[in-house]
């Protein structure tokens, strides 16, 4: 039985506001132990691969960032690895059926693929792998199987899967998918030992999952077909066209397979599952104190009861008060009461509204090429720290409302200003006029980092005209690189 885990990488950064944010959201946030949910869900799907292939469906925004976390892992062949990169949002029923193609292409009909959400923390690996093995012999039978979460508690933030005819001890025919329910609902569902959480993760058959699909959503396989079609593959990089991929149905598994089709089972799942989707949920994952408060970071807390405070670079203080969340960050800092947790989205929202990039981005943003920092930003400059990674290079570009000064503060960058190219050492700096084609480049083994100063008018990110770009952003506006 040939096992190909499919990971789906991404996230609306909503939830878990202000550390996970669009740019940069939930599965590629630190944890405590310094780890990353992409990272831990990344080993896990290695692990379980019998081939050392997974197949990771992203955005090109977050493909380098998933490169970056599954090359730390020792045993992972970078080269073996897919990433199916969407050009946008489509939901996970497109996303899983494009990658039902390239697996059926690649591994055959009977391939087994094992679809895991990115932003799960699971610690019981040995239950995990044992579940997985149940449910990819049901899914080698033929069934289109999920995995039902035990659920230690009336929660109304999940869907829930009421369980059917036994197919044996730890499995079962699905009788019903049921949507978030109230608190007494939920009470009733897990006192009556029939429905376990639905967890978004699936175990399928190839062949039977595209065959399912096409009776209970033909119009996602067809569109996807024609998708799949008109894909531009660079490697182990397969991109789609957006004009194609814009016409896929918006539309999620459960809803367009797993709701209608004939043949589905439910594993009963009981390793520690968690979906980490509120702060509360994050608090939980810490110990507490005497007062219960649970802390990360530099934090004090002065006659202060049962709260979560996670720091950033600055030390945060509380005193006298009871049931908050304090989360900071370099730009934002989120204060709520630990039971109006869902209310962040509200917050993502407001600010969407009103066009402001902290909806979007931090002050530290991440490219292809590495990152830069803003360290000012006033009406007269924009000062940014930009570290380059080796082998890296930034687009040709040029900027038709703003000047550029690089001064290197370490290592040694490779420079074009116009039609000269040069190396520029470690405190030397170079200035860039306005409307002059410029370049730069590490071609060393180690990160090399300058301080950018923006002179001009305007700062914003869309002033910027690309004429060559190896990562394929030509078109785009959206990146300072």
């Amino acid at each position: 039985m040939k096992i190909i885990p499919v990971i789906l990488s991404g996230g609306a950064g909503t939830r878990l506001w202000p550390v996970s944010r669009k740019a940069y959201p939930k599965p590629f946030m630190q944890l405590a132990d310094g780890k990353t949910l992409a990272e831990l869900t990344f080993n896990r799907a290695l692990d379980l691969a019998t081939e050392g292939e997974v197949v990771t469906v992203t955005s090109r925004d977050y493909f380098f960032l998933c490169k970056d976390i599954y090359r730390k892992n020792p045993q992972c062949d970078i080269e073996k690895q897919t990433f199916l990169l969407e050009p946008a949002g489509r939901n996970t029923a497109p996303a899983i059926a494009l990658a039902a193609m390239k697996v059926q292409q690649t591994h055959g009909d009977d391939a087994i693929m094992v679809i895991m959400p990115s932003d799960h923390l699971i610690k019981d690996i040995e239950v995990f792998k044992h579940t997985v093995q149940q449910a990819s012999a049901l899914a080698a039978d033929g069934y289109l199987t999920t995995f039902g979460i035990y659920p230690t508690a009336p929660e109304t933030g999940y869907g829930y899967i009421k369980a059917g005819e036994k197919l044996n001890e730890q499995a079962a025919v699905i009788d019903q998918f049921v949507e978030k329910p109230d608190l007494e609902t939920a009470k009733s569902y897990v006192a009556s030992g029939d429905y376990s959480w639905n967890s978004g993760m699936f175990a399928f058959r190839v062949g039977t999952l595209l065959d399912a699909m096409e009776a209970t959503a033909s119009d996602v396989v067809k569109q996807s077909k024609v998708c799949f079609e008109s894909t531009n593959t660079n490697g182990n990089q397969i991109e789609f066209a957006l004009d194609h991929f814009m016409q896929l149905p918006d539309i999620s598994i459960d809803y367009a397979v797993m709701e209608r089709a004939e043949k589905r089972a439910v594993v009963d799942s009981r390793f520690d599952w968690n979906d980490i989707g509120s702060w509360n949920a994050m608090a939980g994952l810490l110990e507490s104190d005497e007062a219960g408060n649970r802390i990360e970071g530099k934090a004090i807390t002065v006659d202060s009861e049962n709260c979560y405070i996670r720091a950033g670079d600055r030390l945060v203080a509380a005193v006298g008060v009871n049931d908050l969340m304090v989360v900071d960050t370099t730009d934002a800092v989120l204060i709520a009461h630990k039971d109006k947790s869902q209310g962040v989205k509200d917050v993502v929202q407001f600010l969407k509204a009103k066009d402001h990039e902290a909806a979007v981005f931090h002050k530290t943003v991440h490219r292809p090429w590495g990152s830069y920092t803003i360290l000012e930003d006033e009406d007269d400059c924009k000062v940014k720290r930009l570290v380059v990674k080796p082998g890296q290079v930034l687009s040709l570009q040029l900027h038709h409302k703003r000047s550029e000064h690089w001064t290197v503060v370490s290592g040694t960058a490779k420079v074009r200003i116009g039609d000269e190219e040069f190396m520029l050492e470690e405190n030397k700096s170079v200035y860039i006029p306005v409307e002059t084609l410029h370049r730069l480049e590490n071609p060393t083994d180690t990160d090399i980092a300058l301080i950018e100063v923006q002179c001009g008018s305007y700062f914003g990110e869309d002033d910027i005209e690309r004429f060559e770009d190896i990562y394929g952003r030509i078109d785009d506006k959206q990146a300072n690189s």
